[in-house]
């Protein structure tokens, strides 16, 4: 009979992602893991086999709160502007959770949530053509801005680019 897990998947996960956050992927491994979560290298190894089978599986279970925060964010901001919804939204680390996106499951969950913030934002924007692409940008832009944001930069506020696509 397996033994009960003192430490959840979850919890491993928020450790991966302080880890990625500070070092980026090379800072992960099931040592600094083990570290992070005082399980051993051996009980992590046991669970999810590999190195790329623990990250892969944190990412995932990362797309899932995404995910999560995203519906609640859409829902809870039906009366906000596009600025609004994207601040709702918070910020978002793409590069640590789809990383690789030759895996088809992350490819594709990255697509997908792209696709439902740039629809949230078209139907704040307008309708047709016109709505759709100023979505695009303004996602784009977003993105952007969180990237260089991480990097110490600070450019454009995202309301002047609301601005400029309405």
């Amino acid at each position: 009979m397996p033994r009960t897990r003192i430490i959840s998947d979850e919890q491993v996960f928020a450790a991966i992602r302080r880890l990625w956050d500070e070092g980026g992927d090379k800072a992960v491994s099931f040592g600094s893991v083990s570290t992070a979560t005082s399980l051993a290298p051996p009980t992590l190894v046991q669970r999810y086999g590999s190195r790329d089978a623990m990250l892969r599986a944190a990412r995932l279970a990362a797309w899932d709160a995404l995910e999560r925060r995203t519906g609640e964010a859409i829902a809870n901001a039906a009366d906000k502007g596009p600025q609004g919804l994207l601040k709702a939204i918070g910020p978002v680390n793409i590069a640590a959770i789809a990383a690789d996106m030759r895996d088809p499951d992350l490819a594709r969950r990255a697509t997908g949530w792209r696709m439902g913030v740039e629809t949230a934002l078209a139907l704040r924007l307008g309708s047709g053509q016109k709505a759709r692409e100023s979505a695009a940008l303004l996602f784009a832009a977003w993105q952007g801005q969180a990237l260089w944001s991480a990097a110490g930069e600070h450019g454009f506020r995202l309301k002047d680019a609301v601005k400029r696509l309405t």
